[in-house]
């Protein structure tokens, strides 16, 4: 199908790339979520998908949550909010759980959703520019997007609350002494290390991999749906919050929020 928001490109030899295409920050609207969740069911149900390499176009990465769009919700913000995170969720549900491994290539700014997307994906290249943050807290909302599952394993409960309460924005260098990301290269050759790799994937056993991938994500005390399912009631909730709509006209308007 056509997409507006990404965009899926056949590299050949069972290999395809997802593109995130609303530049400039890539931000993820109602609608990216939905493309999403619709592309990663098609990757599921695609047996000639091998591996997957993921990445933005442009300058940012995955900028995270579309706040203008958020704030222009007015009072259907709440309802708007959790049936984006119903479809993003269910996009890194499929991902997470798909055979094809999906292999990260991040430069510039991972930051909210983008953050946990990159949390959540196999194998994570970044390039030296690259910048993790949470963010959502300095809006005013809850996290969502797997962080509090995929997350919190990725790099530990301290750090991964010392991401979220503070807003602590990580370098790559910094990202990869966590356990975030995989490797560092130089932004140039990001995309060419993260094909390679993907090749290199495609080629082993997609099937087992699926089955390594499944058993990882079990392997946690509760469940990724139960977790994702508690995120979505709770960014929803807090959206209408007072600390959320002073959060992100604080962020759209480009001043410090007061959350007194």
């Amino acid at each position: 199908m056509d997409f507006e928001t990404i965009r899926v490109d056949d590299l050949g030899d069972g290999v395809k790339e997802l593109v995130l295409t609303r530049p400039p920050a890539n931000a993820l609207s109602i609608q990216m979520a939905f493309e999403l969740r619709k592309a990663a069911s098609n990757f599921v149900a695609d047996k000639t998908l091998r591996a997957l390499v993921l990445r933005g176009e442009g300058k940012v990465f995955f900028g995270g949550g579309d706040l203008v769009e958020f704030q222009s919700g007015g009072d259907q913000t709440p309802a708007n909010l959790h049936e984006m995170t119903i479809d993003y969720h269910g996009a890194i549900s499929r991902l997470s759980k798909m055979n094809a491994p999906v292999v990260g290539a991040i430069t510039g700014t991972a930051g909210g959703a983008g953050l946990s997307l990159v949390a959540s994906l196999d194998l994570v290249i970044a390039g030296e520019s690259a910048r993790f943050v949470s963010g959502y807290t300095a809006s005013g909302l809850t996290i969502d997007g797997s962080s509090s599952f995929f997350l919190a394993r990725t790099i530990g409960l301290r750090r991964a609350t010392e991401m979220a309460l503070t807003n602590r924005m990580l370098s790559a260098q910094e990202a990869l002494d966590w356990g975030l990301v995989n490797s560092v290269v130089a932004d140039d050759q990001v995309l060419d290390e993260a094909r390679t790799l993907a090749a290199k994937l495609a080629s082993g056993p997609t099937n087992a991999f699926g089955g390594v991938k499944r058993l990882l994500v079990a392997g946690a005390a509760s469940s990724l749906e139960e977790a994702m399912d508690r995120e979505s009631f709770a960014i929803s909730n807090q959206a209408s919050h007072p600390e959320a709509v002073e959060g992100i006209d604080a962020f759209i308007n480009k001043r410090k929020p007061n959350f007194g």
